[in-house]
């Protein structure tokens, strides 16, 4: 690693970014180092001021943030049996998870490291710009879904039976959604989404059973109509507004009654308390949360096929099956 590193540094929580030299990080056991090609920018990134200390409390400054890293394996550490120096991959930078809360995780740079539990091999025909807007929405998806605190469905397998139940996912057509559609039929639930009517057949493509248009008027009238008897077996809230819906929906309909909020709104700590004297139970999604331990990240079973919208609006992808641990076969868990 001759080449020089640098990286974007946020100053301190108002904001402030610099671009510095600085120094090479290095692999400690069960890390790898990524030369970094291509990396994707989350909202969560743009975060700063009082919102910042509240959603990130726990953050040393200056730092590096950024989650979502593609590129090449720079250096192996000690225990690394799955890479080599190289390599092309897809990888979670977690330095900004409580537990690590570390700037050589952080992903703004030429040079991170990357824990080898969550990063994955890129086959030849996805390039570094496709593959780094998978990490955080594939994460985020799934800690929704499949942590006890959250939805806490059953994991996804490449062969589900189909289960009846059915999983509603407001924002289908979001990074965060298109995966959660995925991930919900590879559990074996009938998906319910919602999206703008442009992205109908996008999200129609991931294998969602029917998608209405958010911006219709009557749009929760139509999606309990469409629910029918039907158990609804949890509901993934994403967006602005989104959780305003959600709460009116579920409230009309028979299931579990849990809601999933991929939305960082402040007030959706209120209203999640608010909600439970109707028998409705609000939780808010971490996207690092299964990243932060071996035990979270090494155990969801592989897709043959994960899809989400590329940079150049040609509106799919596809991230084919990989030999590997469990996460390397769903890029970004």
């Amino acid at each position: 690693m001759s080449e020089a590193n640098e990286a974007l540094w946020l100053l301190n929580v108002r904001g402030g970014f610099e671009v510095r030299t600085s120094a090479h990080p290095t692999a400690g056991p069960g890390q790898v180092v990524v030369r970094v090609r291509a990396v994707a920018v989350n909202p969560v990134d743009a975060i700063v001021g009082p919102f910042r200390r509240l959603v990130t409390p726990w953050m040393r400054y200056p730092t590096v943030i950024g989650s979502d890293v593609a590129g090449e394996i720079a250096a192996v550490g000690v225990g690394v049996t799955r890479f080599q120096a190289g390599d092309r991959v897809v990888g979670y930078a977690a330095g900004q998870e409580r537990l690590r809360n570390n700037s050589e995780e952080g992903g703004f740079q030429r040079y991170v490291t990357v824990l080898e539990r969550v990063c994955a091999e890129l086959p030849e025909d996805v390039t570094f710009e496709q593959a780094a807007v998978l990490p955080l929405g594939v994460s985020t998806a799934a800690a929704g879904l499949y942590e006890k605190d959250q939805l806490a469905l059953p994991l996804p397998t490449s062969s589900p039976s189909p289960r009846g139940d059915v999983v509603l996912v407001w924002g289908g057509s979001t990074s965060v959604g298109s995966n959660a559609v995925q991930l919900a039929r590879a559990s074996g639930y009938t998906v319910i989404a919602t999206a703008g009517r442009r992205n109908h057949d996008f999200v129609r493509s991931l294998g969602a059973e029917a998608i209405f248009d958010y911006r219709d008027p009557d749009v929760d009238q139509q999606i309990v109509e469409a629910l029918g008897h039907r158990h609804l077996a949890g509901t993934m809230a994403i967006g602005a507004g989104s959780l305003t819906h959600a709460l009116h929906i579920v409230g009309r309909t028979t299931g579990t009654n849990n809601i999933a909020s991929a939305y960082p709104d402040p007030l959706t700590r209120v209203r999640s308390f608010l909600a439970r004297a109707r028998g409705i139970r609000v939780t808010s999604i971490w996207g690092g949360t299964p990243v932060q331990s071996p035990r979270r990240a090494g155990h969801l079973p592989g897709l043959p096929s994960v899809r989400t919208q590329a940079p150049d609006n040609s509106g799919r992808h596809p991230i084919r099956e990989s030999s590997g641990s469990a996460w390397s076969r769903c890029p970004g868990l």
